[in-house]
């Protein structure tokens, strides 16, 4: 039930590393705690119900390209269409803002999470569809449903279990998505996802 979890292991974290030429350990962490950030923000996006519908068109065919299948070949991602998705998750801030602004709040070494969000979004995407398909199939047009749901399940089921203690972002981006104010990170994520109007 930890879905956190289950996303986490389908990142190829080595072959992520290898490519950018990073440290393998670093790669790990970075990714542990922008998974929770990416799926807080399609969660928050998925309140609208238009949205909620390009959400679960996206992720369809996020899970229709195979990325998924046979575990995830980096060299398959398109990182033009990972950083469009971050763009639209984050209320149009580009990959580097959006980096600049995470890695201003803690999250960790600014050009690498800029080099991650682009690689990350289409995985979770495809991730999210292969569940949107294969736990109900509810039509795209559905407003926030079963994707809420399974959102909500992706982010419920990795905290306090497993790598909770590894996700300095998760507790916070959950109280900034649900209205309390988590301090400075806090302030940063919700000005990234348009939370404060």
């Amino acid at each position: 039930m930890a879905d956190l979890d289950d996303l986490y292991a389908q990142i190829p974290t080595q072959q992520i590393a290898q490519r950018l030429g990073a440290d393998e350990n670093e790669v790990g962490s970075a990714v542990k705690t922008l998974l929770p950030v990416l799926v807080g923000g399609l969660q928050h996006n998925a309140a609208d119900p238009g949205a909620a519908a390009g959400i679960a068109a996206a992720a369809d065919n996020h899970a229709a390209s195979g990325l998924l299948d046979g575990g995830v070949d980096v060299d398959q991602v398109d990182e033009a269409d990972g950083s469009k998705a971050i763009a639209k998750i984050f209320g149009g801030n580009d990959t580097g803002q959006v980096a600049s602004a995470l890695s201003g709040g803690g999250a960790g070494n600014s050009e690498l999470i800029n080099k991650l969000l682009p690689i990350l979004a289409p995985i979770v995407l495809a991730y999210i569809g292969r569940k949107l398909s294969g736990g109900q199939s509810a039509p795209s047009g559905q407003s926030g449903g079963g994707l809420g749901d399974i959102l909500g399940g992706i982010l419920g089921g990795g905290q306090g279990a497993g790598g909770g203690g590894d996700n300095p972002l998760g507790s916070i981006l959950g109280s900034v998505l649900g209205g309390d104010k988590g301090g400075p990170l806090g302030d940063i994520l919700g000005g990234l996802l348009g939370g404060r109007k």
